[in-house]
C-alpha cells in the first residue's frame, strides 16, 4: 500500500477512499472549474496541451479520459488530437453532469462520451484504446497499482499512458512559495465552495503520492514499457507517460 491511498477527504475510516472521493467532488462539480482554474492560475490548461502533444505522434484514434472530471481534458484531446472517439470515466455523477452539458455545447456529443467507471475495476475490452490519458486523478485512486494494471490492460499494443499530476517542488523559491500556498488552499475551499474538507484534501494528497523517479518505477512494476517523466512550471506539475508493449 502506498501512503497516498490512505489519505481520505473526510474523517469516515468505514467508508472507503473511492466512496468518499466521489461523494467529495459530487459536493464541489458546481464550483469546481472556476475555482480550479482559479487556484492554479490558468496554468493546468497549459499542462493539458503538453500532455497530449507528447500522444500526438501516435495519432490515436481512440482515446480514453480516465478521472475524467468535467471533460477538460477529454474536450482538449478533440482538439489537439482529433481522435474518432473519446470516452471519459469518473466515479463522480456530478462532475460528469457538467462535462456533458459542456460537450453539449460545443456540439461534441457525437465524438465525446461519458460512463460512471472505477479506476481500478474498468468494465472496458481489452486493447480497445489508443491512448489514455488520465490528469490530476492518479493520487485519487484507491489502489494504484490496480489502477495502473487496468489501464495497461484496456490500451492496444504500442499504445500510450499520459498522466498529469500535482507534484511537490524542490527548488527555492517555488518550494517555499508553495508551502505557503498550500495552507492557503483549504481557506479558499471554505470561501469559495463552502468545503474546506475537499480543499484540505488536496495538498495532503499531493505531498503524500509517489512522485519523480518512485512514480515511473510503479509504473515499470506494473507492466509499462519506455516511461519517462518531465517536470512542469518548475515541478508544480508532472507529466509521466508509458507505453504498452507490442
Amino acid at each position: 500500500m502506498y501512503e497516498v491511498e490512505t489519505v481520505l477527504p473526510f474523517d469516515e475510516n468505514n467508508k472507503s477512499k473511492s466512496t468518499q472521493i466521489a461523494k467529495m467532488f459530487d459536493e464541489i462539480a458546481p464550483q469546481y472549474d472556476t475555482l480550479n482554474h482559479t487556484m492554479s492560475m490558468n496554468l493546468d490548461k497549459r499542462w493539458r496541451r503538453i500532455g497530449l502533444k507528447a500522444l500526438s505522434d501516435l495519432k490515436p484514434q481512440t482515446v480514453l479520459d480516465i478521472a475524467t472530471g468535467t471533460g477538460d481534458l477529454a474536450i482538449e484531446a478533440y482538439r489537439v488530437l482529433r481522435p474518432q472517439r473519446i470516452l471519459g470515466v469518473d466515479i463522480s455523477e456530478n462532475m460528469m453532469k457538467v462535462a456533458k452539458k459542456k460537450v453539449l455545447a460545443l456540439g461534441l456529443q457525437d465524438t465525446i462520451d461519458f460512463d460512471k467507471q472505477r479506476c481500478c475495476s474498468l468494465t472496458i475490452e481489452s486493447n480497445s484504446f489508443d491512448a489514455i490519458t488520465v490528469s490530476f486523478g492518479v493520487r485519487n485512486f484507491e489502489n494504484l497499482d490496480l489502477g495502473l494494471q487496468q489501464m495497461l490492460r484496456v490500451l492496444r499494443p504500442g499504445g500510450r499512458l499520459m498522466i498529469l499530476e500535482l507534484s511537490t517542488p524542490d527548488k527555492f523559491p517555488i518550494k517555499q512559495g508553495y508551502k505557503i500556498y498550500s495552507n492557503i488552499i483549504p481557506i479558499l475551499g471554505k470561501l469559495f465552495a463552502n468545503n474546506k474538507a475537499a480543499y484540505g484534501y488536496l495538498p495532503k494528497s499531493i505531498s503524500a503520492f509517489p512522485q519523480n523517479n518512485e512514480m515511473a518505477d510503479i509504473m515499470r512494476k506494473n507492466g509499462f514499457k519506455n516511461v519517462s517523466f518531465r517536470k512542469l512550471s518548475f515541478g508544480i506539475c508532472t507529466m509521466y507517460l508509458g507505453t504498452k508493449g507490442k
